[in-house]
């Protein structure tokens, strides 16, 4: 029997050093590890679907202590990956990778279902080629991608972003696509968010996340939806983007792109000013909705 969930987070986990202008800190991290987060504390069913060395399973009891289902696949190494932010701009970082945990494939999802797939891969090649258009013919579901696993490409240890030659027939199996500015210009070659957010769209994505340093721009429906941060410090920069994904496909389950937009907004805003996973509750996020985002 199928074991069925709202949102399934599919990526590996990485064992992060973050450095930034305050000083050097050791956290577990992982596009799905901080996504999953947000989305459980908002109220949805979800799983991790995830690859890492078996030392580190420390991580799958913190993910199964907060009430996620986790399916860990074990690899020789966890991905080491230290995170560089030289500046207060968390657009600006370095990122280099001692090892990575290896590929996830679709079939890892076989017995599962659910209504939101998420997918928050850290490198190329952690993430099938053909995962997508798999899932498609394995189950009927929301597919949503973040585009940062798809340009990074290790050379030696360093992660460098190169073109994404699949990415056009990779979006058009994509419903909710995740992204930044500085990957957004990189991709479609438009500084301007919402002319990048535009030539997603064109390519197939149905709809579109993509942070900024100011804010979060939500393009849907051919409308755009602009919400500014509104945090008290950067603390937590680390899994912003991550944060910002998990919490919006776990709200548009049951809201329209507009209101998915605002808890998205005010959970991302609520998670970086704290290191590590988000950890408030659903009433801090509405009141923080009725403070910052109302029409």
């Amino acid at each position: 029997m199928n074991k069925s969930y709202d949102v399934i987070y599919v990526g590996n986990y990485t064992k992060d050093t973050i450095i930034t202008p305050d000083g050097t800190r050791a956290v577990d991290g992982g596009g799905m590890n901080y996504a999953a987060h947000v989305g459980a504390r908002l109220g949805i069913k979800a799983a991790v679907i995830t690859r890492l060395a078996k030392e580190d399973d420390h991580v799958v009891n913190v993910i199964t202590d907060s009430g996620i289902d986790c399916y860990p696949f074990y690899s020789e190494n966890s991905t080491l990956m230290t995170l560089e932010y030289k500046t207060r701009n968390p657009d600006e970082r370095n990122l280099y990778v001692k090892a990575v945990a290896g590929t996830i494939y679709a079939d890892f999802l076989n017995g599962y279902t659910s209504k939101v797939i998420a997918v928050s891969p850290s490198i190329r090649g952690e993430i099938e080629p053909l995962f997508f258009s798999k899932i498609r013919q394995q189950m009927d579901v929301a597919l949503a991608a973040d585009v940062q696993g798809y340009i990074r490409v290790l050379n030696g240890e360093t992660l460098t972003y190169q073109p994404w030659p699949e990415m056009q027939m990779t979006l058009q199996n994509i419903d909710y696509l995740k992204s930044d500015a500085v990957e957004a210009a990189f991709l479609t070659g438009e500084k301007d968010i919402e002319k990048a957010a535009q030539v997603y769209a064109e390519m197939g994505a149905k709809e579109i996340i993509l942070t900024h340093a100011e804010g979060v721009l939500i393009f849907a429906e051919n409308k755009y939806y602009h919400y500014p941060w509104h945090a008290q410090s950067m603390d937590g920069r680390s899994g912003r983007g991550d944060t910002c994904m998990g919490s919006y496909v776990a709200k548009r389950i049951s809201m329209p792109p507009k209101e998915a937009g605002k808890w998205a907004a005010a959970a991302t805003s609520l998670k970086v000013e704290r290191l590590g996973v988000f950890n408030r509750s659903i009433p801090e996020v509405e009141a923080f909705i009725q403070k910052y985002y109302q029409d």
